[in-house]
């Protein structure tokens, strides 16, 4: 099976959404807790088969997943909580529990700040230095300076922050002085 797959692609049978919406609304209103298991795998979220309701079909949006996480694979079992309904699609909106626990750090982050972390790739543009849990920056080197040997993964490095772009989730750095 591919990376990407819809609902039945494994054989399974697909709930028949459509005829059980009545009871799956009325049973799972927003904020009910859930637990069920991945049946299919898109770039826009997760479908999946909710225990203790055989037709219903949620959907756990991409748009809600913590950038620095990944899509869980079809056959996980995973839990959340019912935050929508589409009476078009007859789905139930989920948001996993891995994703609503988790903070995002990048706010935390201001231009002018020095901060240190590990350095995690070397690329031909510069280093990658993780400055918090899902959240790393640029360090735009050139020569020397870039290469493996100067600055090893893993190396401690002292960091000013130049740029943060939210909305892409960038961060942009300097080397501070030490």
């Amino acid at each position: 099976m591919s990376e990407y797959s819809w609902p039945g692609e494994d054989g399974r049978p697909v709930p028949d959404a459509a005829a059980a919406w009545p009871a799956t609304v009325g049973g799972l209103p927003v904020g009910t807790r859930v637990t069920g298991e991945v049946i299919g795998r898109q770039r826009f979220g997760v479908f999946l088969a909710l225990d203790g309701h055989p037709g219903a079909m949620g959907l756990a949006r991409i748009d809600r997943m913590p950038p620095c996480m990944e899509l869980p694979p079809v056959g996980r079992r995973v839990s959340g909580e019912v935050v929508w309904h589409s009476d078009r699609e007859h789905q139930v909106g989920v948001m996993l529990a891995e994703w609503a626990g988790h903070e995002d750090l990048l706010p935390r982050f201001r231009v002018g700040q020095v901060v240190a972390g590990p350095v995690t790739k070397i690329a031909s543009i510069g280093v990658f230095v993780r400055l918090g849990h899902c959240v790393e920056g640029l360090v735009r080197l050139a020569g020397a300076a870039a290469s493996a040997g100067a600055l090893p993964e893993g190396r401690e490095m002292r960091v000013r922050i130049v740029e943060v772009d939210r909305e892409g989730r960038r961060v942009l750095l300097a080397e501070a002085a030490p």
